[in-house]
């Protein structure tokens, strides 16, 4: 479950930075809102949800959770150990929180310009708290 979760996360992280950038490009150069970009920010919200399952699951199958109950074992005084157990998944859930609402506020938008705006922001700050939690020093 872990290896899904790690290559899983691989496509969510890619399809996120393009995503993003396709709406800053729509929102800076004043383009057309169309079907693929539709599209894209729906895909992306797809495999984020899908992410977040798979991540469920193996957190509820993980050491880092058992951690967590075990009263003799501190998890926030150990740093890698919090960033496991507390601080990734609950910046995901946020993240992905994040991409929920953005493409909830797009479907309510009528300009073009709104929905790259709307993309650029909320897909944006959740692309930028996925790259701030992730444990790096497990992908490589």
């Amino acid at each position: 479950m872990k290896t899904i979760h790690s290559y899983w996360a691989y496509i969510v992280l890619a399809i996120l930075i393009f995503t993003v950038v396709n709406a800053i490009i729509g929102l800076t150069q004043k383009k057309e809102f169309k079907d693929k970009d539709l599209r894209l920010g729906l895909f992306t919200l797809i495999v984020s949800h899908i992410q977040l399952l798979i991540g469920f699951a193996w957190y509820f199958m993980s050491p880092w959770y058992k951690a967590l109950k075990d009263p003799a074992v501190s998890v926030m005084a150990n740093k890698e150990l919090r960033l496991l157990a507390v601080e990734h998944p609950i910046t995901m859930i946020l993240a992905i929180v994040l991409i929920t609402i953005g493409w909830s506020k797009h479907k309510k938008k009528t300009e073009d310009t709104a929905k790259f705006k709307t993309f650029s922001i909320f897909y944006g700050v959740a692309l930028l708290l996925i790259l701030s939690r992730i444990p790096w020093s497990n992908w490589f």
